[in-house]
């Protein structure tokens, strides 16, 4: 029971190397991957996610993502323009309901360096509670050679059930977005790009629960993604990468989707309400497999994915890793052409 209960410590980040949470669906939370990313997408964005996994073998691990962000002044902007998000998280795993709870507020400032182009810097300030629970733990010294006794003591040194840090984190990101009022209602050629650089834990706060000088490792995120449009078609093509390494924990994250524009927005009446349907997949290296769906509907999406686990777990998980659901809400509405309008001199 030690061995199983190390490992599971070592997995979600207590006392040996600390791993943060990850979504599947990392683009519903652009805040977990750069604090630079507020404001780069719509003028305002909400999204949920949820993810539910390793339930085949023992108490599963949940993971709730919240956030939204908004552009600030970008009517009035001439250079560039600010914007501001805030995000909460919050991850339980396992019998101990080992886990963090973390809510940040991000700043970002977007420089326009060229037509359709511009180059954000974001920072980021939170306070997290990390929390265990070691009611529902089992120890060998409470088996007294025939039976498990929970009113044998445990004998273990096991620290304090809760504390707090503070937490900070910056990046920088490039951004390409064709869109603008010259493209005509029926056309379906944007074309969007961004690549992104950011650091998380800055400050490499303490993080043990026997109050040591354990700190938390800074983590290094690369990510990229474009939505490029197939013209005068009803598909595009959303290819996408994350990468991030903290201490000797790594991820990579690679993939695509393909989207079916089902009908677009009336520009003018509003009487028919613009849709979209995409499919495909990402690829979390010696991890899992994720097929994923998105379907957008005016202002609304609903995003479903599900890791199959090809890892070493496989035998025990019988390939079964964990459902991951996501919900956004968009103003101004992402399916009207001319959406995003902004006064710079390279208009």
């Amino acid at each position: 029971m030690k061995k199983l209960l190390g490992l599971a410590i070592v997995l979600t980040g207590g006392f040996g190397f600390a791993q943060d949470i990850h979504f599947t669906q990392y683009q519903s939370q652009p805040m977990s991957q750069n604090p630079a990313l507020v404001g780069i997408n719509y003028d305002f964005s909400a999204n949920l996610n949820y993810k539910d996994q390793w339930r085949q073998i023992g108490s599963p691990y949940k993971t709730f993502g919240a956030s939204v962000d908004s552009k600030l002044n970008k009517e009035s902007a001439q250079n560039g323009y600010f914007a501001a998000g805030i995000n909460f998280f919050s991850d339980r795993a396992g019998d101990s309901k080992m886990g963090t709870t973390q809510g940040n507020a991000s700043l970002a400032y977007h420089l326009f360096v060229a037509k359709h182009q511009t180059l954000g810097l974001g920072i980021m300030a939170g306070f997290a509670q990390r929390s265990i629970d070691y009611t529902f733990l089992t120890w060998g010294n409470q088996y007294d050679g025939t039976n498990y006794n929970p009113y044998l003591s445990s004998g273990e040194n096991t620290g304090a059930d809760s504390f707090t840090h503070a937490d900070f984190a910056a990046g920088l990101v490039w951004s390409y977005n064709n869109k603008d009022e010259r493209i005509q209602v029926t056309d379906n050629h944007d074309k969007k790009f961004t690549l992104g650089f950011s650091t998380y834990h800055l400050s490499r706060p303490k993080y043990s629960y026997l109050g040591t000088n354990h700190r938390l490792y800074m983590k290094f995120v690369l990510h990229g993604s474009a939505v490029i449009s197939i013209a005068e078609s009803r598909y595009a093509w959303l290819p996408g990468f994350m990468m991030y390494y903290q201490g000797k924990a790594k991820e990579i994250l690679v993939g695509s989707l393909f989207r079916v524009k089902l009908q677009q927005d009336a520009k003018y009446t509003g009487y028919k309400q613009g849709a979209a349907i995409s499919f495909g997949g990402y690829f979390r290296a010696r991890d899992a497999f994720s097929p994923q769906i998105l379907f957008e509907m005016h202002q609304f999406a609903i995003g479903v994915s599900y890791d199959v686990n090809i890892s070493g777990l496989q035998p025990a998980t019988n390939t079964r890793g964990g459902l991951e659901i996501s919900l956004r809400f968009t103003n101004k509405n992402p399916f009207m052409d001319g959406d995003v309008k902004a006064i710079s001199r390279f208009n």
